[in-house]
């Protein structure tokens, strides 16, 4: 009888450290899902912060990187569901916007369809850079950007524009309206500003 109690006594004493790394073990795993779980709680809350796509869509504002934009060239971004172009014109271009304002309808941007600091020949805050929205003033339709001499089939010696197939209308490099087309009025230039040499922030200005 006193074997089997020093038995007991003897597996009971084994079975202490054994039950002691034991909950060790639990209370450090538990801990470790524990903080896992809060790390993967916290990632969807701080991506949260960033503007969804249904967020951009209501209307937030949109960052641009324009550093890769070449002079000549187009880029086009979505602002609240709508395109918005961003041109780079060249000195060129940018020189032949005076030669045709006799052939414009509203040349000095006198009607709103542009903030006050883009009222001006180039419609813009820095005159290389052209920012629209790529809506025509019409009936809504989306122009298309002729480059290269293409546009002087529908304004003639004018060799870049953009031109709605859905009605004819036109529209210079700086948005304005020519002459003689159903567009009423010039395209539409959005609330801008640059936060710094290459990016804008479209959808509010300064």
């Amino acid at each position: 009888m006193s074997n089997v109690s020093a038995d007991a006594k003897q597996s009971a004493s084994n079975e202490q450290p054994q039950s002691s790394n034991r909950r060790k073990f639990l209370t450090v795993a538990t801990s470790v899902i524990g903080g896992v779980g809060a790390i993967g709680a916290a990632i969807p809350f701080v991506a949260s912060w960033n503007p969804s796509a249904k967020a951009k869509a209501a209307g937030a504002d949109i960052e641009v990187d324009i550093s890769g934009v070449a002079p000549g060239q187009l880029i086009r971004v979505m602002w609240r569901s709508k395109p918005v172009w961003i041109v780079r014109r060249t000195p060129e271009l940018l020189a032949s916007l005076e030669g045709i304002e006799d052939q414009l309808r509203d040349p000095s941007s006198e009607q709103e369809q542009q903030p006050a600091y883009a009222q001006n020949r180039y419609r813009s805050i820095k005159e290389e850079y052209l920012v629209l929205v790529g809506i025509c003033t019409h009936l809504g339709c989306s122009p298309q950007h002729l480059a290269d001499g293409a546009f002087a089939e529908y304004a003639e010696g004018v060799p870049e524009g953009f031109f709605c197939p859905c009605h004819g209308s036109k529209f210079d490099m700086a948005g304005r309206v020519f002459q003689g087309v159903p567009a009423p009025l010039n395209l539409v230039v959005p609330p801008y500003q640059f936060l710094t040499d290459t990016t804008l922030l479209i959808g509010s200005d300064a």
